[in-house]
């Protein structure tokens, strides 16, 4: 059953002779004489500014549900609750199919890697393998190499290395200027 509409100044209800309404933005509603009563774009209620809005069957549909009945409301938005429930469900389905599809891929793909190593395992003599393990590890893994390992000796003037002077006489040098060397 819809609300019915009435002045709250006057109390007169919408007929066809009848004057139209208005809805205030204070929420009050007024027919079109008591309207004409009072101050323009004041509430004749609360006394506060307000704007009107002509209540009409062209009114936003939101201001309209202000008037109907709540069994005609429960029944719209059960309806439009259930349309999206529906909706929020078939995507929500759509992403888990989608998930364990992804899934199903990435442990086939995690299997096949798995297999590809038993076999490179299998394929290996152990001895091989285990050889190349402890010649790898002779010495210490961990150990910071000498210098003398890498050819530098903790000593600068260590004898098993030339002076500086032998090894500019060593070298040759090219009396033709280079064409990238600016002269």
């Amino acid at each position: 059953m819809a609300l019915p509409v009435f002045c709250n100044s006057c109390s007169c209800e919408p007929r066809k002779p009848t004057p139209r309404f208005c809805l205030t933005s204070c929420g009050h509603v007024f027919c079109e004489i008591c309207l004409q009563k009072g101050k323009k774009d004041e509430c004749l209620i609360c006394k506060t500014a307000c704007q009107m809005l002509v209540l009409s069957k062209q009114i936003n549909p939101d201001i309209q549900a202000l008037f109907m009945g709540v069994d005609v409301l429960c029944n719209k938005y059960s309806k439009e609750i259930t349309q999206i429930s529906e909706f929020q469900e078939k995507h929500r389905k759509h992403l888990l199919a989608y998930s364990k599809q992804k899934a199903a891929k990435l442990e086939e793909s995690l299997k096949k890697a798995t297999q590809q190593i038993q076999q490179i395992q299998c394929m290996k003599p152990p001895e091989k393998t285990a050889q190349l393990l402890f010649s790898n590890t002779s010495r210490n893994p961990f150990s910071i190499p000498s210098r003398k390992q890498n050819g530098y000796s903790p000593y600068p003037l260590h004898s098993s290395h030339p002076s500086t002077s032998e090894m500019v006489e060593a070298m040759e040098v090219d009396p033709v200027p280079s064409p990238m060397r600016k002269v």
